[in-house]
């Protein structure tokens, strides 16, 4: 059972609703039994850093998200803000995050003249990298969609880096440490590619 941990900023219904287009079973919960008894989890995300951090920690999370990540190492996906939450802080805060990923997160470094704004909003290719078992008969030319103002830093190990994306100039857009992985983009808003990488998660081992 995969639980999609609702810490009240994500799309958590969405996910959902492509786990079960692809023959996954989960739950939403932020119960802490059954996030004890997920085979996977996954940690979605929309909003502010500190907000979400504090959310966790309101509900008792975080110690068990640790035990349940680094200790039992079981399998873990977040998703834009929840992926930032594994980084070790980030620009837009004060609290520290998770601290699973050696990275910060950081703010779009855009220039002023530049035509592009901040959030990035809309549909990128994504440059593969390395091998990994999310990206497990990929359709050619990978496209998702993306809604954010920041990325993980290019102090990320590049032994962590799956795949890149460009805007503006070429950040990290999926990570993977060991169990813990972690999309900018959002595959439940990323048809065909996003439901493909949403059942390679389901089929982990």
């Amino acid at each position: 059972m995969i639980v999609i941990i609702d810490y009240g900023m994500g799309n958590q219904r969405s996910i959902l609703n492509m786990l079960y287009k692809v023959g996954g079973q989960a739950i939403i919960s932020s119960d802490l039994d059954e996030i004890l008894r997920a085979e996977k989890l996954i940690l979605p995300g929309v909003g502010a850093f500190d907000h979400g951090i504090q959310q966790l920690a309101n509900l008792g999370l975080t110690d068990l998200l640790n035990r349940r990540v680094i200790v039992d190492k079981i399998p873990i996906l977040g998703i834009c803000l929840g992926v930032q939450l594994f980084t070790r802080r980030s620009e837009e805060g004060k609290l520290a995050g998770l601290g699973w990923i050696d990275a910060d997160t950081i703010r779009f470094k855009i220039p002023s003249d530049s035509k592009l704004k901040v959030p990035h909003m809309g549909w990128n290719e994504l440059h593969l990298l390395q091998d990994s078992k999310l990206f497990k008969g990929m359709y050619p030319n990978p496209r998702f969609y993306f809604v954010h103002s920041y990325h993980i830093s290019d102090s990320c190990s590049t032994e962590q880096v799956i795949g890149t994306t460009i805007y503006g100039y070429e950040f990290a857009a999926v990570v993977q440490k060991d169990n813990i992985f972690g999309t900018q983009f959002h595959p439940e808003k990323s048809h065909k590619f996003g439901m493909c990488l949403f059942k390679n998660f389901v089929e982990l081992i």
